[in-house]
């Protein structure tokens, strides 16, 4: 599903990936752990298109995003990739369906295609009730699962998450990773996901652990 290939990044001197290669099948909840500054959201940037390498290539199910150019490359991550924030990164004037609805609306998908899709991921995720409330008015846990339905919005081929249960509280945090794992169980989601948490990390099926810019373990 994922190959990184002799990826490096460089900020000024400071070189923050050191030739990295990884591959990661279909279906594999990984997480990447280490101190700050060893180089975990800078990999994940670059394995999710935000960023791009100095050097290396990037495959995702098959194409090698690398390649492509920007409008291909927004086209390709808005239909492939899921992101998941600490922060959430909700769209505070738009209401919780809106705010899963959105990837599917750059995609151009149908209006009322877009909608079911929405609705059968709040249902899932325990937040029908909660369809018409806007972000200021949910719990914390209940604005990541928002923001979880979001990134499944479009299928994607996989989800990319930076410390997702870093600003939940012990048991909303517990309620997430714990939907990581029937996601990746029922769905055969493939989730990389940066973490400090050791209870998320020990639910994934490998744990990648990176120290100065290289993958040590």
């Amino acid at each position: 599903m994922i190959e990184l290939k002799g990826i490096r990044k460089k900020y000024r001197d400071l070189e923050v990936l050191k030739g990295i290669d990884l591959f990661i099948p279909k279906g594999e909840m990984v997480a990447v752990v280490g101190a700050s500054g060893a180089g975990k959201t800078t990999l994940l940037q670059i394995a999710g298109t935000l960023d791009k390498p100095d050097s290396g290539s990037v495959f995702i199910n098959q194409t090698n995003v690398s390649a492509l150019n920007d409008k291909k490359l927004a086209a390709f991550r808005n239909k492939e990739i899921g992101f998941i924030f600490q922060f959430h990164q909700l769209l505070p004037e738009f209401t919780a369906l809106e705010n899963v609805m959105f990837p599917a609306w750059i995609g151009n998908k149908p209006n009322k295609v877009a909608e079911k899709r929405a609705c059968d991921l709040l249902d899932f995720l325990k937040l029908t009730h909660r369809l018409h409330h806007k972000p200021s008015e949910l719990s914390g846990g209940e604005q990541q699962r928002v923001a979880v339905a979001r990134a499944l919005m479009n299928e994607p081929s996989v989800v990319f998450a930076d410390e997702p249960s870093g600003n939940l509280d012990s048991a909303n945090a517990h309620e997430l990773h714990e939907l990581f794992n029937t996601l990746k169980k029922e769905f055969n989601q493939t989730f990389v996901i940066v973490t400090h948490n050791d209870a998320l990390s020990n639910l994934a099926d490998r744990t990648l652990v990176m120290k100065d810019g290289v993958i040590s373990a």
